[in-house]
Order: structure tokens, then sequence, then C-alpha cells
């Protein structure tokens, strides 16, 4: 008798071929071992890599550990940035082993040359084509105008370096927008103010925050956001060295001292862009009348600052912009789109000054955006208060004492409305010591979310009759201007187009209502041939049909059956993804009737005043 041989089943040894997930992703703490770097090294480049922790189905460790893509760990592990790390760790040791040897000479000499990397490769390789970090500019902005802003404090690591740094790339930035007028949308908010620019086809958001003292505290960690300031200081750089060289100028600009001193940048900026549009100008002028010979490089720029100081009075500090205006006019229209040539007139043949009280950064770069001439009170700037070409005057304050009367006296919040609204609004609401209107958000489509405010709808009427169209009146709904009698009591129409609207709208009710009976007809089963041979028969005995009209099904119940008969055949992930976005609907409208109440009442309120 033969004995059977019993096989064990085979077990897969511990550390052996793994399958699945646990193939493919690995802890945040296997992957610093694989790498053999520091946690804060490894939250660097992966910061620096634009690597990100994954979320696995099946999670091999455990929920409380973060997850990575085996892919992207052996992506860091070829950065040649990670042996630059590594030789800047081998190095910090020396500077810690000579200061425990207290010898002062050699560290020192070691903290002047420590090693320095850059990230050019890497923005490079991030960002293939400019579109592409065009796209992804949102957060880097809104991280760049913050750090402008903040204190520097060499406790929290926040230099001075880099404040005025970040300081400068803003303005570069705010002064290319400025200057090529790709400003579109405007919000002031409690967070700070939102621009929304488009460059390129790209629309591009970012959030600066108000001209007030900021305060860091010991409750926020800067190591990673310092070192996403890292990456993006880099990024805004290229960006702005594009842009520039797009637009025919060099970069890094070279400013006016004396302007820079008084902390007028945006200024100095648009005057070193002025300047260079004329030298270029003066540079093609010059080439296309070289019939004569080809005149030294010497003589060509003395004749360009010759002419340049010849045609700019010294009275007058923006006697260049004009220069330049009408001679670079004709050859940027013809780049530009329809919404860059509506922006640039808005402010056109407009002078603003800036009382010291308003946010003067801020109108410093939305008004020239929009075709305006800006000063403000303070040395270095364009014009003085007493300047009688001055036409809007803002100010922000109770009262104002002394007035001229050949301008007008506004708050800021008319400068970002009027921007909003592409339309130079009536100063009426907004003079000074009322309470202006509502600042709308310009980024809310109030018809999709159901709820139009009043001043919403008034607006609206202004943008009517500036491009001479027809909307209702405050509490008409569009469906009156279909009466002809109303539009020829408003003088819209005259009385042979009232009559033949008349008659139009007649022959449609009467068309609506054979088109109602015939659904009516058909939901009782009656066929079209004989409902037509029997309407008056049945209109005769309807009074005494009503009974068996009961017995009839409702029409009301079969739409509801109809719309409720796709829920039959849903999955059920997808039911509760349709009843979450109902629940969502639902809510919507609860807030909206809200709303709605609450401007009831608040005109209630009005009225018993």
């Amino acid at each position: 008798m033969v004995n059977k041989v019993t096989r064990k089943k085979h077990y897969r040894p511990p550390g052996q071929k793994k399958e699945g997930n646990a193939a493919r992703y690995v802890t945040r703490s296997q992957a610093v071992k694989q790498l053999q770097v520091s946690l804060p090294v490894f939250r660097k480049l992966c910061i620096f890599k634009g690597v990100f922790p994954r979320e696995p189905k099946k999670k091999v460790k455990g929920n409380h550990h973060t997850y990575y893509h085996l892919k992207d760990v052996a992506f860091l592990h070829h950065e040649p940035l990670l042996e630059k790390f590594r030789d800047i760790r081998a190095y910090e040791k020396k500077i810690s082993k000579a200061d425990a040897k207290k010898n002062k000479e050699r560290a020192n000499f070691l903290k002047e040359h420590r090693p320095t990397y850059v990230l050019d490769r890497i923005i490079r390789e991030r960002y293939p084509k400019f579109i592409d970090a065009l796209r992804d500019l949102d957060d880097c902005l809104s991280m760049v105008h913050l750090f402008a802003a903040l204190p520097a404090q060499e406790r929290l690591k926040v230099e001075a370096k880099r404040i005025h740094n970040c300081r400068r790339l803003s303005h570069e930035w705010q002064a290319f927008i400025s200057r090529t007028h790709k400003l579109r949308k405007v919000f002031i908010s409690v967070k700070g103010i939102y621009y929304q620019a488009e460059v390129e086809g790209q629309k591009i958001t970012w959030l600066t925050p108000h001209s007030l003292h900021q305060a860091l505290t010991d409750d926020v960690d800067l190591t990673v956001i310092l070192n996403f300031m890292e990456f993006y200081e880099t990024l805004l750089a290229f960006v702005n060295f594009h842009v520039y060289h797009s637009i025919n100028l060099k970069y890094p600009p070279i400013l006016d001292p004396h302007l820079e001193a008084l902390a007028a940048d945006l200024y100095a900026l648009s005057r070193y862009f002025d300047a260079n549009t004329r030298s270029s100008l003066l540079d093609s002028q010059t080439s296309s009348s070289s019939g004569y010979g080809q005149v030294d490089a010497e003589e060509n720029s003395e004749l360009r600052l010759a002419q340049l100081q010849q045609q700019l009075s010294l009275n007058e500090p923006t006697a260049l912009m004009h220069l330049v205006e009408d001679a670079a006019a004709k050859n940027e229209d013809e780049d530009e789109d329809e919404d860059t040539r509506e922006c640039k007139k808005l402010f056109k043949n407009m002078k603003f000054f800036l009382s010291r009280e308003v946010p003067r950064e801020s109108l410093l770069f939305v008004i020239p955006a929009f075709g305006g001439m800006v000063s403000w009170e303070g040395d270095g700037a364009p014009f003085t208060e007493s300047d009688k070409t001055i036409t809007h005057q803002i100010v922000d304050r109770p009262t104002q004492t002394h007035k001229f009367l050949t301008r007008e006296y506004v708050q800021p919040q008319w400068v970002f409305d009027c921007v909003n609204t592409r339309l130079i609004l009536p100063t009426e609401d907004y003079l000074v010591g009322r309470v202006p209107p509502p600042h709308l958000s310009p980024f809310v489509d109030n018809e999709a979310e159901g709820y139009v405010p009043d001043y919403a709808e008034t607006l609206n009427r202004l943008k009517a009759a500036a491009k001479s169209e027809v909307l209702p009146l405050p509490g008409v709904g569009k469906e009156d201007l279909d009466d002809p009698q109303k539009l020829l009591a408003e003088g819209i129409i005259d009385r042979a187009e009232a009559i033949e609207a008349a008659e139009k709208k007649q022959k449609m009710m009467a068309l609506e209502k054979q088109y109602h009976d015939e659904l009516k007809l058909e939901l009782q089963g009656v066929q079209y041939s004989s409902a037509t041979s029997n309407v008056d028969k049945q209109s005769s005995n309807q009074e005494n049909e009503g009974g068996e009209d009961a017995d009839l099904p409702d029409p009301e119940q079969i739409a509801e059956d109809n719309a409720n008969l796709p829920l039959v055949v849903m999955s059920r992930n997808k039911k509760k993804l349709y009843e979450a976005m109902q629940i969502g609907k639902r809510r919507k409208k609860g807030e909206i009737d809200l709303l709605k109440e609450r401007k009831r009442k608040h005109k209630e309120s009005q009225k018993s005043q």
C-alpha cells in the first residue's frame, strides 16, 4: 500500500515579493529610510518636486500612516538635488565640529562659504511650457503677496531679505498686469483683496492682505510654508522674466532710486515701462531713417537722450506717459483682445488723487490698469492735490472740509464697483459721508445661485441702458415685457407694432390652449382623429362627465412617477449620490428663501420707520 505524500501549503516568507497595495505604496517612514535623509529634507524635496501623499484603497499599515507611491519615491531617488542636500548636511557637521573645537576662524570661514543650490532646473522640469506655469500661479501669487506684507523676524526664520524680494516680485507682477491692462475683477473682503487677471487666456486669481500691521505668532509652524516660499520665489521670477520679455522689456527692471526710497515702487515701475517703450520707439525710428549711413552707437544713444530730454517737460513728471501713449497705442491695439481694449478705456481721460487714508497700493494698481492717471499725497507724486485737471479725488473720511468745485469726491468702493461692472457708475451713492451701496462679489453668478440682490438688478439696468437694451423694471418679470400694451405705454414701441404684437400673442395663446387640450385628450386615451370630430360634444358634456374624470389618472402623479423611474434602475452608490445632490439643492433653496425673508422684513421695517 502506497502512502500518500502530503505536501505542505506554500507560504511566502516575510520580506519577499509583495503584491497589491503593499507593493505599490510605502509609508513615509519607509520612504525616508530608503532615501537616507531626514524628515525635514524629505518634506522639502517633496515640495520642490511636486510629490504629494496618496490615499490607497486598502491601507496595509493602518489608517494612521501617510502613504506615498513607490514610483514617486523612485522619482525622488534619482534627483540630483538629493545629493546636494547630503553634501550640505555633511558641511553642517564640519561647522559644528569646528565650533566644538572652538576654532572660530575655521567656523566663520565655513559659514561664509556654505554650499548653495538653485531650483532653475526643477522649474523647467515641472513646467515645460509657460502656460503650465500660469495654471499653477494662484497659490504662488497669494503666498508672495502675503510675505510681502509680513514683518521680518529672525527668530521665526522670516528674513528681511526674503520680505524685500517678495515685495519686489509682487510689484513687478502688478506693474506688468497694470501696464498690459490684463486685470479683470477686484473684490474687497474681510480676508483681503481678491484680484483676477487674464494672461494668455488663463484666469489667474490671487489674494493680497490689507495694508495693516501683521503679527506673527508661535502657533504657526512656518517651516513648511518657508519651503513652499522658496519654490514660489523662483517660479514667480521665471514668470516675470518671461512676461517682461514678451513686451520687449529687460528684466530685472532698473528703477529710480529716489522713488524706490520713497516706497513708490509701482510708480517707479510704470516710469520704467514708459521710458523703455519710448526708447524702443526711438530705436525703430532711427533704424528706419538710417538711409544716409551707419551712425555710431554712442551718437545714437546721445540722440535718443536729447530727444527724450527735449520732449519731457520738467514741470510735469507724467509728460513721458503722454508721449508714449499716442505712439504705442497703434501697435498695442492690433494685438489686444476686446476685453483688454474695453478695460483700457474705462478710466480714460480721468485723473485721480488719493487721500492719505485710502488703500494707496491697491488703487495705484487698479486705476492705471483701466486707463486712468493717479497721484497721491506725499513725496514723489506725479502731480499735487492743487492740480486743476484732477477729475476725481478718492476720500475715505466722514467729511471733507476743503473742496474743489472742478472734481468729484468719492469713496474707494466707487472705483472697484466701476471696474467690476465695466461702467462709470453715478457718484451720488458714493459721495463723502454717505453709506455706500453693498459691495457685490464679481465672482458670484447671481442667476445660477437663484437670488439676485437689489443693487445687482440696478447695475444690470445701468449696463442695459449703456448698451441700449430693454430690461424689466423692479418688481416686473421678463414676461411683462411681452405685453404690447405696457410696451406702448412706456413708449418703447409705436401703435402699429403694438397691434401686430397683440395679434401674434392671441395666436400663440390659441395654439397653446389647443395643445393643452390635445394633451389632455391623449391622457384620456382618445385618438386624435376621433377627438377632433367630437370636440364640441366633449365640451358640451364636460359637466355631465365630471364623475368619470375622477377615475382618470392624475397628470401630476404621472409626471412624478416618470421622474422617479430612473431611481429604480440606479445602483446603490449612484442613488446615494443623487440623494446627496437633492439634499444640497434643498439646502440651497432654504438659504435663498431665508435671504428673501430677511429682505422682506428689512423692507417692512424701513416702511414702518
